[in-house]
């Protein structure tokens, strides 16, 4: 039986059907694919799709094929991702990040690295999963990236100078989680800011471009915003109450021992949160063409040129990651 490979395996319009999907492409073993496994991937999928498979060929190999160049291949563009950009890096990138975020709160310095560090990280997978079909200029990119890094600078640093004399160590624990969720607010919309001042393509349900629109732009990147925020939150928030009874343990004395426990809890929460955040909203958005109507009328006024009375219901676009 032929199957579509272009197309999730899962109902993708239940959250268990999307969780499952993107627990095979957030699969952080699927970092260490080499060069000559992400092509033979891609070159199969080429193949099926011609007919020109290899006899013998199964169903499982074509999966394997398709979730390995998920994890790695835009689907906007088919273009490669940057390595450090793939959501089957948020686990590694992630835990070592945020574990160290958790870790080492309590100099101004290490704030500012980690800080300065994890925005860094942020900004090359906020680019890395965009939209790719609105262009970004270097000046833009630049802009994003710097006013995300001042906006986590100075949420952590304000928030722990603020703190310092009026709460107790153990709520000092959650200035990280403050500092990352408002610096995701920023972060993302502006490294996507041509999608909100030139909107993004929307297409019918055959997957031809119907129109532009900056309505589906703003839900798009308010979707991922709040997917980052959850994939943050349970690490960021559980860990302190945890660290803060165990801590207490003789074992937990050592301070290395507590960075290193810290670090490998934030992977295994990260494990399940990668896949669970991006399952919250479905990568294929849509939106109704009576909101076009409604607030976008050069867009509206586009669809009724093309489709005539039969203008399709629902337009959808890839919202990214």
């Amino acid at each position: 039986m032929k199957i579509n490979i272009d197309e999730p395996q899962y109902d993708q319009n239940t959250f268990y059907g999307r969780f499952l999907h993107f627990l095979h492409i957030t699969d952080p073993r699927l970092v260490v694919k080499t060069e000559k496994e992400l092509m033979n991937a891609k070159e199969l999928l080429d193949k099926y799709r011609d007919g020109r498979e290899p006899i013998g060929t199964t169903k499982e190999e074509l999966l394997s094929a398709k979730y390995i160049y998920e994890s790695a291949f835009h689907p906007d563009t088919g273009e490669k991702q940057n390595i450090f950009g793939r959501m089957s890096f948020q686990v590694p990138g992630g835990m070592v990040l945020t574990g160290a975020m958790l870790s080492f709160y309590r100099s101004n310095s290490a704030v500012i690295f980690w800080q300065w560090l994890n925005q860094s990280f942020n900004a090359l997978v906020n680019y890395t999963n965009r939209n790719a079909n609105s262009p970004l200029t270097t000046t833009q990119m630049g802009i994003a990236y710097l006013t995300a890094t001042s906006t986590a600078l100075g949420s952590a640093l304000g928030l722990k100078k603020y703190l310092s004399t009026r709460a107790s160590p153990f709520f000092q624990r959650f200035v990280p989680f403050v500092a990352v969720a408002a610096a995701n607010c920023a972060n993302i919309p502006l490294m996507r800011q041509t999608e909100l001042t030139s909107g993004i393509a929307v297409f019918d349900e055959e997957g031809n471009r119907a129109t532009h629109s900056k309505v589906a732009a703003v839900k798009g990147i308010s979707e991922v915003g709040l997917s980052r925020i959850a994939m943050a939150a349970p690490g960021m928030i559980l860990l302190p109450f945890l660290m803060e009874a165990i801590e207490k343990r003789k074992l937990m004395k050592n301070p290395n021992i507590i960075v290193v426990f810290q670090t490998f809890a934030v992977g295994a929460i990260l494990c399940f949160m990668t896949p669970t955040a991006c399952a919250l909203f479905n990568q294929k958005c849509s939106i109704s063409s009576k909101t076009l109507q409604k607030c976008e009328q050069e867009s509206y006024k586009e669809l009724q040129l093309k489709y005539g009375e039969k203008i399709p219901k629902l337009l959808y676009f890839n919202k990214g990651l």
